[in-house]
């Protein structure tokens, strides 16, 4: 209605970004007046909390500090966990806009770097009482997921609720509407795991994560540098000192240049057998098929986009293949970090990709480990400047100088163990379809639905055209026997 109604860049994003989009009328039921509404407000309010320009530095640090809101761990359905730890929080109504800034900030960051994948939130409600309620509090919580961030709740987990708090969560429930009051889930001790496994969670509440809340640096995803080839490469998140760095560094370089300046090169399938000859196991197929999903990033594009699928037990087969392929003019810098560096090799988990090529990463499990649903890859790349290098010390440089708005991120939301010897594995020799989601679905009806309108209106114009040389030969056999009456009619 007015230009200055909605940020531009959500107007923007919302004219580029189908996904978004899509969200919308999932959580809405495809009803376009109510998505509608829903994106005006929801846009409304992303102006009025500055969304897209909430950064660390312009929320309080003790709110960071404090630890009420994080995300950490998955659930058993491998979905994020969105932490609100009930007992840090105090009613102060001098304070409110700033934590609520501090949820919308939360939200923001997790959906920019995990492209709107689904939250399950955790109120965490042990040690609590009078003292915490804050209706006013967890109504804007909820209204974020209700109405302002779509198809981005799974469910609410609330843990040993004390009685005092039934009577308020009875009015939570009027705000939830029908069909979110299925996703609330109220635990205790005894059966939290039915949607949380214990390695996710702290010992209170029966698990055995040895996690424990600190700030700085902000709460990651819990990804952590694979095993590669020669053991844990060197990551910006081993708290060392300058001269091991550099000492680490100097050392892998003189041991690993010539081989990750061949890995960088390694863009066809033959040129990873060349590289892999001592272990043939380890060699992918010449004709073997790539994935049928990929993600398309500005930098990369990667396939498969969502899950990983390893061999089954019976096969024995514990490897897969992500295929990167560089969609740049530069040659870009990427490394591949995981929530179980401990299971995982990774071949080559940090090197670099040259213009329009494509390489291929082996991922394999081993020391007996299986693959989790809980386990997670990241795959990180910035753009490099011609000039730079490409050895160990360059890229470990690289990466500790390059701006985090200049890296992209993609997880791959899934590790899957198939149970089909013919699943996306080196020895098979073809990659298997990942099962269809409702999502997926959806998606597909919609394209099928849109060519057939094509088509019908493709027909519609074969039809046309047909009635007017119909129309057009009766003309002409009318005129050319009225042609001939007339020249019979003169002889006569």
């Amino acid at each position: 209605d007015k230009s200055d109604k909605y940020d531009s860049r959500d107007v923007e994003r919302l004219q580029q970004d189908d996904k978004w989009v899509e969200n919308y009328l999932i959580w809405r039921h495809d009803v376009v007046d109510d998505t509608l509404k829903m994106i005006d407000e929801s846009f409304q309010w992303r102006k009025e909390y500055t969304v897209n320009d909430l950064s660390e530095s312009v929320l309080p640090k003790w709110l960071f500090e404090i630890g009420a809101l994080f995300l950490h761990g998955y659930d058993k359905e491998g979905y994020k966990l969105f932490w609100f730890k009930v007992k840090h929080h105090t009613r102060d109504p001098k304070q409110q806009l700033d934590k609520k800034k501090l949820v919308a900030f939360w939200l923001e960051h997790y959906a920019k770097r995990d492209h709107g994948k689904p939250l399950t939130v955790v109120f965490d409600m042990a040690d609590t009482g009078i003292s915490h309620i804050d209706l006013d509090f967890v109504r804007f919580i909820v209204n974020c997921f209700t109405d302002y961030y779509p198809n981005f709740l799974t469910k609410i987990v609330i843990f040993e609720m004390p009685w005092i708090m039934n009577a308020a969560f009875k009015i939570v429930k009027g705000w939830l509407g029908p069909d979110a009051i299925s996703m609330l889930k109220f635990t205790n001790k005894s059966d939290v795991q039915e949607y949380i496994s214990g390695e996710y969670l702290p010992p209170h509440m029966g698990g055995s994560d040895s996690f424990k809340y600190s700030y700085p640096p902000l709460v990651d995803d819990d990804f952590q540098t694979p095993l590669c080839e020669n053991g844990p490469i060197t990551s910006e998140d081993e708290h060392e000192s300058k001269e091991e760095i550099d000492a680490d560094t100097k050392e892998a370089g003189e041991l690993n240049e010539a081989q990750n300046l061949n890995q960088k090169k390694m863009n066809s399938v033959e040129q990873i057998s060349k590289s892999e000859e001592t272990d043939k196991t380890e060699v992918k197929p010449k004709n073997a098929k790539k994935a049928l999903t990929t993600f398309k990033g500005p930098l990369l594009h990667i396939s498969p986009a969502e899950e990983l699928y390893f061999g089954s037990k019976e096969t024995g087969e514990k490897k897969c293949l992500i295929v990167l392929t560089n969609v740049t003019k530069n040659v870009v810098a990427f490394k591949v970090r995981t929530t179980a560096p401990e299971k995982y090799r990774v071949k080559p988990s940090n090197s670099s990709c040259e213009p329009g090529t494509s390489l291929d990463i082996i991922v394999s499990l081993h020391g007996g480990f299986a693959a989790s649903l809980q386990d997670r890859f990241l795959i990180m790349a910035a753009e490099m400047d011609q000039s730079s290098g490409a050895g160990v010390p360059e890229l470990t440089q690289f990466w500790k100088e390059v701006p985090r708005a200049k890296v992209m991120e993609h997880r791959q939301c899934h590790v899957i163990e198939s149970s089909k010897p013919s699943s996306l594995t080196l020895k098979d020799n073809a990659f298997n379809i990942p099962a269809k989601t409702n999502e997926d679905l959806h998606i597909q009806l919609t394209h099928l639905l849109q060519i057939n309108k094509r088509l019908e209106e493709q027909m519609n114009r074969c039809l046309w055209f047909h009635q007017l040389s119909v129309v057009l030969s009766l003309l002409s056999v009318t005129v050319a026997a009225f042609c001939f009456y007339l020249a019979y009619a003169q002889r006569s």
